[in-house]
């Protein structure tokens, strides 16, 4: 795997995603904070806890990538999200790739009442988007190419990794093989 974003990079990124929120809404301003899970878990962690206004967090379920590294449909499970209603809403995810999730989500949002609603992502990747929303809130602009770590996986691998690496092809391939044993 190649690095790249490291362990150091990734919290300096993180810190300046939370100071660019902290910025927009104030230290007094009660916030809805929603993770996309799985991918954001990490990132929404960090987060979170370096916001400085009041929050109430909740989660939501949205997955396009089964077993593979092409965005698939998309399967949202909204059952665990919490109450948006006359709430500012900042929903958070990992990566703004093809858009559609963020995209789903945000309308999703909406049509529950949300005050307001803005978006935050850890990765923007340079490629054509399928939709014309873009993130309010982006940590880093990477290129497009397949990455792993802090978060985002692989085959439900390498969420784990304290680092963010593109996933080499013969690795990937490696990854799938060892998957189906």
């Amino acid at each position: 795997m190649r690095i790249l974003l490291n362990e150091d990079q990734l919290k300096a990124g993180v810190e300046g995603l939370a100071a660019s929120i902290d910025r927009y809404y104030g230290e007094d301003r009660p916030l809805t904070v929603i993770a996309v899970m799985t991918g954001s878990i990490v990132l929404f962690a960090d987060l979170i806890r370096r916001l400085s206004m009041p929050q109430r967090v909740g989660v939501v379920q949205a997955s396009s990538y089964r077993g593979g590294t092409q965005s698939g449909e998309l399967d949202v499970d909204s059952n665990m999200m919490i109450d948006v209603k006359d709430r500012d809403v900042l929903l958070v995810d990992d990566i703004f790739d093809t858009g559609r999730t963020l995209d789903h989500l945000t309308q999703l949002i909406r049509k529950r009442g949300a005050k307001s609603l803005k978006t935050a992502v850890l990765l923007h990747k340079h490629r054509q988007h399928e939709v014309a929303l873009r993130p309010d809130f982006v940590a880093f602009e990477i290129p497009d190419e397949f990455v792993v770590g802090y978060g985002l996986d692989y085959m439900d691998m390498y969420r784990n990794l304290p680092y963010l690496a593109v996933l080499e092809p013969d690795e990937i391939e490696a990854t799938a093989s060892e998957a189906k044993r």
